[in-house]
C-alpha cells in the first residue's frame, strides 16, 4: 500500500521569478502572479501550505489596462475618519503609484486569509527596470 506524500513547511523550495509587465493587461498579469504565489504551478501544491514562490515584477508603469478603464476604473481608499473616502482613477493612480495597481490586482485574486497576506509580502512590484533583488538570482517568467 503506498502512503500519501504531505509536504511539510520545512520541505517547501522557493524560487524567485521576474516578471516583465510591459504591454501586458492588468488582468492576465495579475492571475499568473497570483498562481506563482499561491504555488499552484507546483506539482507539490498544498490548499493549507504556502509554498509559493517570490514574484519581482518590474515595468509597472507600462501595464495595460484594456477599453476605456484607464479613465473609467476606479480606486477607492479611506482613512477611516467620517467623510474621507476618496476616489481616484486608474490613469491617476498610474501616474502617482504604478505599482500599487498591480499590488490592489493580485491581492484581490489571493485568499482573504493570514495565508493571502503572507503570500502577498511575497510580492515585489517595480515601476521600472531597476529592482535590487539580483542577488537571488531570479528566473525570467513569460506571461502569455
Amino acid at each position: 500500500m503506498t502512503k500519501t506524500y504531505t509536504l511539510k513547511a520545512a520541505d517547501v523550495d522557493r524560487h524567485w521569478f521576474i516578471v516583465d509587465a510591459a504591454n501586458i493587461p492588468l488582468g492576465r498579469l495579475s492571475t499568473q502572479v497570483a498562481r506563482l504565489l499561491s504555488g499552484k504551478h507546483k506539482p507539490t501544491f498544498a490548499p493549507n501550505l504556502d509554498n509559493g514562490d517570490f514574484v519581482v515584477v518590474i515595468n509597472a508603469q507600462q501595464t495595460v489596462l484594456t477599453g476605456r478603464k484607464e479613465l473609467q476604473k476606479l480606486y477607492y481608499r479611506h482613512s477611516g475618519q467620517p467623510g474621507k473616502l476618496k476616489e481616484e482613477t486608474a490613469e491617476r493612480l498610474r501616474a502617482r503609484k504604478p505599482e500599487r495597481m498591480i499590488e490592489l490586482a493580485v491581492r484581490g485574486m489571493l485568499p482573504k486569509t493570514k495565508m493571502g497576506r503572507q503570500q502577498l509580502r511575497k510580492l515585489k512590484v517595480y515601476a521600472g527596470t531597476e529592482h535590487p533583488h539580483s542577488a537571488q538570482q531570479p528566473q525570467t517568467f513569460a506571461v502569455a
